[in-house]
Protein backbone atom coordinates (compact mmCIF):
# COMPACT_ATOMS: atom_id res chain seq x y z
CA UNK A 1 0.00 0.00 0.00
CA UNK A 2 1.30 3.52 -1.25
CA UNK A 3 1.61 5.97 1.33
CA UNK A 4 0.53 9.83 -0.27
CA UNK A 5 0.39 12.61 2.55
CA UNK A 6 -0.25 16.00 1.54
CA UNK A 7 -0.44 18.49 4.33
CA UNK A 8 -0.57 22.74 3.58
CA UNK A 9 -0.02 25.72 5.65
CA UNK A 10 -0.80 29.77 5.13
CA UNK A 11 2.48 31.73 6.00
CA UNK A 12 2.04 35.00 6.52
CA UNK A 13 5.68 35.93 4.96
CA UNK A 14 6.23 36.28 1.32
CA UNK A 15 6.89 33.71 -1.01
CA UNK A 16 10.77 34.17 -1.46
CA UNK A 17 10.78 34.24 2.82
CA UNK A 18 9.18 31.13 2.99
CA UNK A 19 10.87 29.48 -0.02
CA UNK A 20 14.04 30.63 1.28
CA UNK A 21 14.09 29.17 4.48
CA UNK A 22 12.23 26.57 4.30
CA UNK A 23 14.04 25.11 0.85
CA UNK A 24 17.65 25.31 2.67
CA UNK A 25 17.80 21.64 3.99
CA UNK A 26 20.26 23.36 6.61
CA UNK A 27 16.98 24.72 8.15
CA UNK A 28 15.11 21.50 8.77
CA UNK A 29 16.57 20.50 12.13
CA UNK A 30 14.89 23.90 13.53
CA UNK A 31 11.71 22.95 11.99
CA UNK A 32 11.28 19.79 11.72
CA UNK A 33 10.60 18.07 15.11
CA UNK A 34 11.91 14.78 14.05
CA UNK A 35 15.22 15.47 11.85
CA UNK A 36 18.21 14.95 14.51
CA UNK A 37 20.76 16.36 11.94
CA UNK A 38 21.80 17.30 8.31
CA UNK A 39 24.79 16.90 6.82
CA UNK A 40 25.39 17.95 3.21
CA UNK A 41 27.07 15.27 0.84
CA UNK A 42 27.32 18.15 -1.96
CA UNK A 43 28.59 21.35 -1.54
CA UNK A 44 25.51 24.54 -0.59
CA UNK A 45 23.74 25.40 -1.72
CA UNK A 46 20.50 23.46 -2.65
CA UNK A 47 20.23 22.56 -6.34
CA UNK A 48 19.41 19.33 -8.69
CA UNK A 49 21.54 16.86 -7.87
CA UNK A 50 22.75 18.53 -4.14
CA UNK A 51 22.47 15.31 -1.28
CA UNK A 52 22.08 15.46 2.47
CA UNK A 53 22.52 12.54 4.57
CA UNK A 54 19.10 13.01 7.03
CA UNK A 55 18.82 11.34 10.77
CA UNK A 56 15.79 11.20 12.28
CA UNK A 57 13.25 9.79 14.77
CA UNK A 58 9.99 8.22 13.43
CA UNK A 59 7.67 6.55 15.46
CA UNK A 60 10.14 5.38 18.17
CA UNK A 61 13.02 4.41 15.69
CA UNK A 62 15.93 6.36 14.48
CA UNK A 63 16.55 6.69 10.73
CA UNK A 64 19.48 7.48 8.84
CA UNK A 65 18.95 8.07 4.73
CA UNK A 66 19.89 10.28 2.12
CA UNK A 67 17.77 12.67 0.02
CA UNK A 68 18.91 14.04 -3.71
CA UNK A 69 17.49 16.87 -4.71
CA UNK A 70 15.76 15.93 -7.83
CA UNK A 71 14.12 19.00 -9.04
CA UNK A 72 14.22 22.78 -7.99
CA UNK A 73 11.89 25.77 -9.12
CA UNK A 74 13.41 28.23 -7.06
CA UNK A 75 10.44 30.12 -4.84
CA UNK A 76 8.13 27.31 -6.63
CA UNK A 77 8.99 23.94 -6.22
CA UNK A 78 11.35 21.60 -4.20
CA UNK A 79 11.51 17.59 -4.85
CA UNK A 80 13.76 15.52 -3.05
CA UNK A 81 13.84 11.57 -2.83
CA UNK A 82 15.52 8.33 -1.02
CA UNK A 83 15.49 5.05 -2.09
CA UNK A 84 17.53 3.16 0.32
CA UNK A 85 15.55 1.42 3.49
CA UNK A 86 12.77 -0.02 3.87
CA UNK A 87 10.82 3.20 2.95
CA UNK A 88 11.72 4.92 0.02
CA UNK A 89 10.21 8.13 0.19
CA UNK A 90 9.39 11.32 -2.29
CA UNK A 91 8.99 14.96 -0.48
CA UNK A 92 7.81 17.69 -2.15
CA UNK A 93 7.67 21.49 -1.50
CA UNK A 94 5.93 24.11 -3.15
CA UNK A 95 5.32 27.35 -2.16
CA UNK A 96 2.52 29.67 -4.02
CA UNK A 97 2.02 33.68 -3.28
CA UNK A 98 -1.71 34.21 -1.66
CA UNK A 99 -1.29 37.57 -1.71
CA UNK A 100 2.18 39.68 -1.91
CA UNK A 101 2.51 38.79 1.95
CA UNK A 102 1.13 35.56 1.97
CA UNK A 103 2.57 32.14 0.78
CA UNK A 104 0.77 28.87 0.78
CA UNK A 105 2.86 25.54 1.75
CA UNK A 106 2.27 22.18 0.47
CA UNK A 107 4.41 19.74 1.73
CA UNK A 108 3.71 16.21 0.40
CA UNK A 109 5.46 13.03 1.21
CA UNK A 110 4.89 9.87 -1.25
CA UNK A 111 6.38 6.40 -0.36
CA UNK A 112 5.97 2.91 -1.31
CA UNK A 113 6.57 0.51 2.38
CA UNK A 114 8.26 -2.78 1.92
CA UNK A 115 8.50 -5.70 4.26
CA UNK A 116 6.31 -4.92 7.40
CA UNK A 117 6.19 -1.27 6.60
CA UNK A 118 3.49 -2.50 3.96
CA UNK A 119 1.33 -3.53 6.75
CA UNK A 120 1.81 -0.34 8.62
CA UNK A 121 1.19 2.19 5.98
CA UNK A 122 -1.86 3.28 6.97
CA UNK A 123 -0.75 4.06 10.78
CA UNK A 124 2.66 5.24 9.13
CA UNK A 125 0.22 7.50 7.23
CA UNK A 126 -1.65 8.94 9.80
CA UNK A 127 1.58 9.37 12.36
CA UNK A 128 2.87 11.58 9.17
CA UNK A 129 0.60 13.43 8.19
CA UNK A 130 0.34 14.97 12.40
CA UNK A 131 4.07 15.22 12.56
CA UNK A 132 3.72 17.38 9.31
CA UNK A 133 0.93 19.26 10.43
CA UNK A 134 2.99 20.24 13.70
CA UNK A 135 6.18 20.80 11.31
CA UNK A 136 4.14 23.69 9.28
CA UNK A 137 2.31 24.78 12.83
CA UNK A 138 6.34 25.31 13.75
CA UNK A 139 7.41 26.69 10.80
CA UNK A 140 4.98 29.41 10.95
CA UNK A 141 5.41 30.06 14.56
CA UNK A 142 9.48 30.30 13.44
CA UNK A 143 8.82 32.85 10.30
CA UNK A 144 6.07 34.83 11.43
CA UNK A 145 8.01 35.89 14.93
Amino acid sequence: MAVDVLTEIVIDRPCPVVAGYAGDPSNATEWYANIESVEWRTAPPVRAGSAMDFVARFLGRRLAYTYEVVELVPGERLVMRTAQGPFPMRTTYTWQPVDPGRTRMTLRNQGEPAGFGKVAAPVMAAAMRRANEKDLARLKRILES
